[in-house]
């Protein structure tokens, strides 16, 4: 995702809000865009306002410099510039269901760092449906190229220093709850058919080529 700095704006959805059907319909996914991840960038943009010395900073400068921060907007920025990062990587993450898979050097790493890529949907599953309450599940490279699932509660993100995020699945029951209930193990299940395999490879392809 391109760095951007104060003042932070709500990024457009790459696609419609009915593109995610029958995964995610359309009022799950507006709801969740237009209120729940807005608010989360204007909370952000209000709490730099007071800080003219973090406003040039990029969101991955913030999150990863929260000890350097003014003690009394590390939490706000935690939370806030969490749920930004967080939504926008989940967002784009996403594509129309289409029956993709992965493939090139990220199928490759899959097989060599879990097995198959069949083992790996179930560790991803199994890490997605067990989060107690609300958090995230991520795919993540080092920067040996080594892949790995994450954990994060609430807003938290991944070590950005040590890992570059592939994607991830927001456990948050308002991702979900307005089609599915308490159901998460079915919206998870969905999920799969949703992951944009194409930006994956592309930001895994990175990670190997800074390797190099």
């Amino acid at each position: 995702m391109k760095d951007e700095t104060y003042p932070f704006v709500v990024r457009p959805l790459p696609y419609e809000y009915d593109a995610l059907m029958p995964v995610l319909d359309a009022e799950v996914l507006s709801f969740h865009h237009d209120r729940h991840y807005k608010t989360y960038v204007d909370n952000l943009n209000s709490i730099l306002a007071d800080y003219p010395e973090l406003q040039q900073k990029s969101l991955k400068e913030l999150l990863t410099g929260l000890n350097r921060l003014p003690a009394a907007a590390r939490i706000p920025v935690r939370n806030n510039g969490g749920g930004v990062y967080n939504h926008e990587l989940y967002f784009d993450g996403m594509r129309s269901p289409a029956g993709q898979m992965p493939s090139g050097a990220l199928m490759d790493a899959m097989e060599q760092d879990f097995g198959s890529y069949l083992q790996w949907k179930e560790q991803m599953q199994q890490a997605a449906a067990s989060l107690f309450g609300s958090g995230w599940a991520w795919l993540v490279a080092d920067e040996d190229g080594v892949l790995s699932i994450q954990q994060t509660a609430n807003q938290d993100v991944p070590d950005l220093e040590l890992y570059t995020p592939l994607f991830l699945v927001d456990v948050w029951e308002h991702a979900y709850y307005l089609q599915y209930q308490n159901r998460r193990g079915a919206y998870v299940e969905g999920w799969f058919d949703l992951i944009n395999w194409k930006k994956a490879e592309r930001r895994y392809d990175e990670v190997i080529r800074r390797r190099k």
